[in-house]
Protein backbone atom coordinates (compact mmCIF):
# COMPACT_ATOMS: atom_id res chain seq x y z
CA UNK A 1 0.00 0.00 0.00
CA UNK A 2 1.52 3.37 -0.65
CA UNK A 3 0.89 6.28 1.17
CA UNK A 4 1.57 8.72 -1.47
CA UNK A 5 0.10 12.23 -0.50
CA UNK A 6 -2.56 10.71 1.72
CA UNK A 7 -3.28 11.63 5.79
CA UNK A 8 -3.85 14.00 7.88
CA UNK A 9 -1.28 16.93 8.07
CA UNK A 10 -0.18 17.09 11.72
CA UNK A 11 -0.25 19.69 13.92
CA UNK A 12 2.16 21.23 15.92
CA UNK A 13 -0.21 21.41 18.77
CA UNK A 14 0.14 18.46 21.35
CA UNK A 15 -3.17 17.99 22.97
CA UNK A 16 -3.90 16.41 26.33
CA UNK A 17 -5.31 13.23 26.77
CA UNK A 18 -5.73 12.61 30.48
CA UNK A 19 -8.62 14.18 31.32
CA UNK A 20 -10.42 12.60 28.50
CA UNK A 21 -13.47 9.69 28.59
CA UNK A 22 -13.09 7.66 25.23
CA UNK A 23 -15.86 5.33 24.19
CA UNK A 24 -14.98 2.84 21.68
CA UNK A 25 -17.81 0.74 20.27
CA UNK A 26 -16.85 -1.90 17.03
CA UNK A 27 -17.78 -4.63 15.07
CA UNK A 28 -16.91 -8.19 15.12
CA UNK A 29 -17.14 -8.71 11.58
CA UNK A 30 -13.67 -9.74 9.82
CA UNK A 31 -12.29 -10.08 14.04
CA UNK A 32 -8.41 -10.29 12.12
CA UNK A 33 -8.57 -6.61 11.03
CA UNK A 34 -10.86 -5.86 14.08
CA UNK A 35 -8.81 -6.43 16.48
CA UNK A 36 -5.34 -4.64 14.94
CA UNK A 37 -7.36 -1.48 14.53
CA UNK A 38 -8.80 -1.03 18.30
CA UNK A 39 -5.12 -2.39 19.44
CA UNK A 40 -3.87 0.59 17.25
CA UNK A 41 -6.19 2.56 18.88
CA UNK A 42 -6.10 2.15 22.51
CA UNK A 43 -2.39 2.27 21.84
CA UNK A 44 -2.41 6.28 20.41
CA UNK A 45 -5.04 7.12 23.27
CA UNK A 46 -2.50 5.60 25.97
CA UNK A 47 0.44 7.71 23.91
CA UNK A 48 -1.24 10.75 24.35
CA UNK A 49 -2.01 10.18 27.71
CA UNK A 50 -5.54 8.90 27.90
CA UNK A 51 -5.57 6.66 31.38
CA UNK A 52 -6.88 3.20 31.27
CA UNK A 53 -10.18 4.35 33.06
CA UNK A 54 -10.77 6.74 30.82
CA UNK A 55 -11.19 3.85 27.94
CA UNK A 56 -14.52 2.44 27.09
CA UNK A 57 -14.60 -0.56 24.76
CA UNK A 58 -17.90 -2.51 23.55
CA UNK A 59 -18.76 -4.31 20.30
CA UNK A 60 -21.46 -4.82 18.04
CA UNK A 61 -22.38 -7.61 15.61
CA UNK A 62 -21.97 -5.34 12.80
CA UNK A 63 -21.03 -2.16 10.90
CA UNK A 64 -24.77 -1.40 10.33
CA UNK A 65 -25.30 -1.50 14.95
CA UNK A 66 -22.03 1.01 15.46
CA UNK A 67 -24.91 4.16 14.46
CA UNK A 68 -27.22 2.57 17.43
CA UNK A 69 -24.55 1.85 19.59
CA UNK A 70 -22.80 5.15 19.98
CA UNK A 71 -25.74 7.36 20.40
CA UNK A 72 -27.13 4.99 23.42
CA UNK A 73 -23.64 5.05 24.52
CA UNK A 74 -23.51 8.41 24.74
CA UNK A 75 -26.82 8.77 26.48
CA UNK A 76 -25.62 6.01 28.61
CA UNK A 77 -22.30 7.52 29.93
CA UNK A 78 -24.62 10.78 30.69
CA UNK A 79 -27.35 8.57 33.22
CA UNK A 80 -23.94 6.42 34.49
CA UNK A 81 -22.03 10.30 35.42
CA UNK A 82 -25.89 11.34 37.13
CA UNK A 83 -26.38 8.39 39.18
CA UNK A 84 -22.63 8.41 40.29
CA UNK A 85 -22.95 11.75 41.83
CA UNK A 86 -26.31 10.64 43.64
CA UNK A 87 -24.38 7.77 45.47
CA UNK A 88 -21.76 10.02 46.36
CA UNK A 89 -24.20 12.39 47.75
CA UNK A 90 -26.71 9.35 49.04
CA UNK A 91 -24.82 8.04 51.86
CA UNK A 92 -23.79 11.26 53.62
CA UNK A 93 -25.79 12.34 56.83
CA UNK A 94 -25.91 15.92 57.02
CA UNK A 95 -29.08 16.11 59.85
CA UNK A 96 -27.56 13.79 62.57
CA UNK A 97 -27.10 15.41 66.10
CA UNK A 98 -26.51 11.99 67.57
CA UNK A 99 -24.72 11.47 70.42
CA UNK A 100 -24.51 7.59 70.34
CA UNK A 101 -21.33 6.14 71.82
CA UNK A 102 -20.58 3.54 68.74
CA UNK A 103 -17.65 4.67 67.07
CA UNK A 104 -18.09 6.68 63.82
CA UNK A 105 -17.15 3.98 60.58
CA UNK A 106 -13.63 5.05 59.31
CA UNK A 107 -13.83 7.23 56.32
CA UNK A 108 -14.19 5.55 52.99
CA UNK A 109 -11.95 5.91 50.34
CA UNK A 110 -14.28 7.22 47.21
CA UNK A 111 -13.48 7.05 43.46
CA UNK A 112 -15.02 10.52 42.11
CA UNK A 113 -17.11 9.73 38.88
CA UNK A 114 -16.19 9.85 35.49
CA UNK A 115 -17.99 12.40 32.99
CA UNK A 116 -20.16 11.63 30.08
CA UNK A 117 -18.09 10.56 26.83
CA UNK A 118 -16.11 13.28 25.30
CA UNK A 119 -15.50 11.57 21.56
CA UNK A 120 -16.23 8.13 20.63
CA UNK A 121 -15.05 6.07 17.96
CA UNK A 122 -17.05 3.53 15.91
CA UNK A 123 -14.62 0.99 14.33
CA UNK A 124 -15.99 -1.34 11.62
CA UNK A 125 -14.39 -3.37 8.29
CA UNK A 126 -16.69 -3.69 5.30
CA UNK A 127 -15.29 -5.73 2.40
CA UNK A 128 -17.09 -5.69 -0.89
CA UNK A 129 -18.92 -8.83 -2.00
CA UNK A 130 -20.65 -9.96 -4.78
CA UNK A 131 -24.64 -8.31 -4.18
CA UNK A 132 -24.94 -4.69 -3.52
CA UNK A 133 -24.88 -5.13 0.49
CA UNK A 134 -21.49 -3.05 0.73
CA UNK A 135 -22.81 -0.30 -1.10
CA UNK A 136 -26.04 -0.18 1.54
CA UNK A 137 -24.08 -0.90 4.70
CA UNK A 138 -21.62 1.77 3.66
CA UNK A 139 -23.97 4.64 3.01
CA UNK A 140 -26.44 4.13 5.94
CA UNK A 141 -23.53 3.85 8.49
CA UNK A 142 -21.51 6.94 7.14
CA UNK A 143 -24.74 9.27 7.64
CA UNK A 144 -26.12 8.00 10.48
CA UNK A 145 -22.42 8.08 12.47
CA UNK A 146 -22.22 11.96 11.02
CA UNK A 147 -26.10 12.04 12.16
CA UNK A 148 -25.10 10.77 15.56
CA UNK A 149 -22.51 13.52 16.47
CA UNK A 150 -24.54 16.30 15.33
CA UNK A 151 -26.91 15.80 17.11
CA UNK A 152 -25.40 14.98 20.21
CA UNK A 153 -22.96 17.62 20.31
CA UNK A 154 -19.92 14.91 20.80
CA UNK A 155 -17.59 13.93 18.13
CA UNK A 156 -17.93 10.60 16.79
CA UNK A 157 -14.22 9.32 15.06
CA UNK A 158 -15.47 7.47 11.58
CA UNK A 159 -13.26 4.38 12.03
CA UNK A 160 -15.17 2.19 9.51
CA UNK A 161 -12.83 0.63 6.39
CA UNK A 162 -14.62 0.37 3.35
CA UNK A 163 -12.31 -2.07 1.53
CA UNK A 164 -12.84 -3.61 -1.89
CA UNK A 165 -10.85 -6.61 -0.81
CA UNK A 166 -9.42 -7.91 1.91
CA UNK A 167 -5.40 -7.67 1.03
CA UNK A 168 -6.83 -3.51 1.25
CA UNK A 169 -8.66 -3.77 4.55
CA UNK A 170 -5.01 -5.77 6.10
CA UNK A 171 -3.31 -3.09 5.07
CA UNK A 172 -5.23 -0.75 6.44
CA UNK A 173 -4.65 -2.50 9.92
CA UNK A 174 -0.75 -3.05 9.15
CA UNK A 175 -1.04 -6.83 8.83
CA UNK A 176 -1.06 -6.31 5.01
CA UNK A 177 0.65 -9.47 3.23
CA UNK A 178 2.91 -7.77 0.10
CA UNK A 179 6.49 -6.24 0.91
CA UNK A 180 4.59 -3.33 3.00
CA UNK A 181 2.47 -4.09 5.88
CA UNK A 182 0.96 -0.86 5.34
CA UNK A 183 -0.49 1.55 8.06
CA UNK A 184 -2.68 0.60 10.94
CA UNK A 185 -5.21 3.92 10.32
CA UNK A 186 -6.28 2.71 14.39
CA UNK A 187 -3.26 5.21 15.43
CA UNK A 188 -4.84 8.05 13.13
CA UNK A 189 -7.98 7.60 14.57
CA UNK A 190 -6.97 7.61 18.38
CA UNK A 191 -5.35 10.67 17.30
CA UNK A 192 -8.16 12.49 15.49
CA UNK A 193 -9.87 11.38 19.11
CA UNK A 194 -8.25 13.35 21.16
CA UNK A 195 -7.70 16.26 18.72
CA UNK A 196 -11.63 16.75 18.57
CA UNK A 197 -12.40 16.01 22.57
CA UNK A 198 -9.79 18.20 23.31
CA UNK A 199 -11.03 21.21 20.40
CA UNK A 200 -14.63 20.44 21.16
CA UNK A 201 -14.46 21.64 24.88
CA UNK A 202 -12.48 25.12 23.95
CA UNK A 203 -14.79 25.75 21.11
CA UNK A 204 -17.51 25.19 23.90
CA UNK A 205 -16.10 27.98 25.86
CA UNK A 206 -15.81 30.26 23.14
CA UNK A 207 -11.87 29.59 22.96
CA UNK A 208 -10.26 29.20 19.87
CA UNK A 209 -6.57 29.82 19.72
Amino acid sequence: MSLGIKGPQYVSTKYDGSPLRVGIVHARWNKVVIEALVEGTIKKLKELGVKDSGIVVQSVPGSYELPFACSKMIAGSHVQAGASATDLLGGLNFGSNSRSSTPAPSAAIVTMPQGPFDVVIAIGVLIKGSTMHFEYICDSVSHALMRVQLDTGVPVVFGVLTALTDEQALERAGLGTGESKGHNHGEDWGEAAVEMASRTKLWSEGKFN
